[in-house]
C-alpha cells in the first residue's frame, strides 16, 4: 500500500499530473473576487471565509477525475482489483494521494490568499485548521463520485453533479468556523462537526467507493 502512495504521488507530482493546477486555481479566484466586487476591505472581509472555502471545494474537484480515470485506461485498476490489496484501502490510498497533492496545499497556501481577501487576523488560524480538517472529507467524496463514474466517456460532468450535493454540509461547516472565528465568536462547535464529517467518511465511503468499482469492472 505504501508503494501505491508513493506512486500515485509520483504520478502527481509530474507534469500534467494534476499537481499545481488546484494552487493556480486557488490563486486565480483569490485575485479575480477583488476585482469582480470591488476593493473595498470591509466588503472583502465580509465573504473571505466563503470565498476561501468555495475556492478550496472547487480546486479539489478540478482533479477527481483523475483518481481512478488514469489506472483504468492503462489496465491498472484491474490489477488492483485482483491483488491481495483490499479494494477498500486501494480507494483509502487514492485519496489520501489526493489529498496530500491538493488539499494539504491548499490549506497551507490558504492564509496567503487570505491577506489578498483581507480576512480578519483572528480567522487565519481557525481557516488552516478547518481546511485541514475539511479537505480530507472532499478527497475522500470525491474518490467515491469518481468509482461511480470510472469508465463512462465524459464523466467528469456527471461525478461533479454526483459529488458537489455531497461537499455542502463540508462546506457549510468549514465557511462558519472561519466566519465565526474572524468575527471573535467561538469555532469549536462547526470544527467539531467538520472533524465529524471527515471521520464518518473516511469510515464508511471506502467500502461504498470499493462496491462501486466491483460493479463498473464486472
Amino acid at each position: 500500500m505504501i508503494a501505491l502512495l508513493i506512486r500515485d504521488l509520483r504520478l502527481a507530482f509530474r507534469a500534467g499530473g494534476g499537481f499545481g493546477l488546484g494552487l493556480g486555481f486557488f490563486l486565480i479566484l483569490a485575485v479575480l473576487v477583488p476585482l469582480g466586487v470591488g476593493p473595498d476591505p470591509a466588503t472583502l472581509g465580509l465573504i473571505a471565509p466563503g470565498i476561501l472555502w468555495v475556492g478550496a471545494l472547487l480546486a479539489c474537484l478540478l482533479s477527481l477525475d483523475r483518481i481512478f480515470a488514469l489506472d483504468h485506461e492503462d489496465g491498472s485498476l484491474d490489477l488492483l482489483a485482483t491483488s491481495p490489496i483490499p479494494l477498500e484501502g486501494v480507494v483509502a490510498i487514492k485519496a489520501l494521494a489526493h489529498w496530500i497533492t491538493t488539499g494539504l496545499p491548499l490549506a497551507l497556501a490558504a492564509p496567503v490568499l487570505a491577506i489578498l481577501l483581507n480576512l480578519a487576523t483572528p480567522g487565519f488560524g481557525v481557516l488552516i485548521v478547518s481546511l485541514v480538517l475539511g479537505t480530507p472529507a472532499l478527497s475522500m467524496i470525491g474518490a467515491f463520485g469518481a468509482a461511480l463514474t470510472v469508465g463512462l466517456k465524459r464523466g467528469g460532468l456527471l461525478m461533479s453533479l454526483l459529488v458537489l450535493p455531497l461537499y455542502m454540509p463540508t462546506l457549510v461547516f468549514g465557511a462558519q468556523a472561519v466566519t465565526r472565528a474572524a468575527q471573535g465568536l467561538d469555532a469549536v462547535t462547526p470544527l467539531l462537526l467538520l472533524a465529524g464529517i471527515t471521520a464518518g467518511s473516511v469510515a464508511l465511503l471506502p467500502f461504498a467507493a470499493a462496491f462501486a468499482l466491483r460493479i463498473n469492472l464486472r
